[in-house]
């Protein structure tokens, strides 16, 4: 999505997380995208890191950065505990939102950030790259080719050896765990073929060092349609899902990052099996030039809040169903 009448869209990261390397490579990448600033607890930090990355401006705080008048968007890679708090406080200081997922530590949260947006009339949306990739509007369409949908199951996993138990993913106090890491995805990716919220759901989970450590989820929908997802910290990596129709199926089995960067694949099987490919894509410099081309546009695209929102509105089910022992009903 390019905008060539247009200013590019000016840049802030909100913390040097190593997720945004990632992202900061995206945005230098992008053609509607500048990096112009990050921030970070301390000045050293984002100094050192705005010279790796050649950043213009560094601030040693995270208020220095929503206060600068100059940046139109925001990346958050905080941890999840984080977001709501630093999410509403861009919205309030006039910039744009891209949220590293979890988009929030619970349903109440993210619904909080997206009124804070609305409000603010700034838009809002969740790091989930994979949906940016040429490849899922492919995927999307090939859907109509699998006849009524029934199923989908999807899982992600990988195995830690030794917990880590400096890192995010293992802090409860940080909103960490399995479901919000890994699951999030699962839940996008069913959300994504069935476009429509379940009725219930059922999960069960295992719990370490304070956290779901593994998820394993149910979730019903109308028209006879069941969804399963399956996520954790202990198994070896595993990124794929399946849709089924009553007359086919499509499998992705590199979902959440395809393998390369220069093309990427999935499958149809039915009575024929048939490997469809794309070629090269960068989903999150995708992702970026979307979120600029919205902000470059003046026309916010709610869609991508709902989604974002509903997304955490299963999670928090789903957590919820656990804890209880028991279907939610949503």
């Amino acid at each position: 999505m390019q905008t060539e009448s247009k200013n590019p869209v000016r840049w802030g990261v909100l913390s040097t997380a190593s997720i945004a390397t990632k992202v900061a490579r995206a945005i230098n990448l992008s053609q509607n995208a500048e990096l112009v600033a990050i921030a970070s607890r301390t000045e050293e930090r984002a100094a050192a890191w705005a010279q790796k990355h050649n950043v213009p401006i560094a601030y040693g705080n995270y208020d220095a950065l929503l206060s600068d008048s100059s940046l139109d968007a925001i990346y958050i890679p905080l941890p999840p505990s984080m977001h709501a708090e630093w999410t509403i406080r861009a919205a309030e200081h006039g910039k744009h939102v891209l949220c590293e997922k979890p988009l929030s530590a619970n349903f109440d949260e993210a619904t909080m950030m997206a009124d804070a947006c609305r409000q603010n009339g700034v838009q809002l949306m969740d790091g989930v790259m994979w949906v940016h990739h040429e490849r899922t509007a492919m995927m999307k369409e090939q859907l109509t080719n699998l006849g009524e949908l029934r199923r989908v199951t999807a899982a992600f996993t990988f195995n830690w050896g030794t917990i880590p138990t400096n890192n995010i993913r293992a802090k409860p106090e940080l909103a960490g765990g399995s479901l919000g890491d890994l699951g999030y995805y699962c839940v996008r990716a069913i959300l994504w073929a069935f476009e429509e919220m379940p009725t219930r759901v059922f999960a069960t989970a295992r719990y370490k060092v304070g956290v779901d450590f593994s998820l394993a989820g149910i979730l019903w929908f109308e028209d006879d349609r069941i969804a399963t997802l399956d996520c954790g910290f202990d198994t070896g990596l595993r990124r794929w899902f399946e849709v089924a129709g009553t007359n086919a199926s499509l499998v992705c089995d590199d979902f959440t990052v395809p393998t390369s960067e220069e093309s990427s694949r999935f499958w149809i099987h039915g009575s024929e099996n048939e490997k469809h490919e794309t070629g090269a894509c960068i989903q999150e410099v995708n992702m970026v030039e979307r979120f600029s081309g919205i902000v470059q546009s003046d026309n916010l695209e709610p869609e991508w809040v709902d989604v974002a929102v509903n997304t955490m509105r299963v999670c928090d089910a789903l957590r919820e169903s656990d804890q209880r022992g028991e279907i939610v009903s949503l």
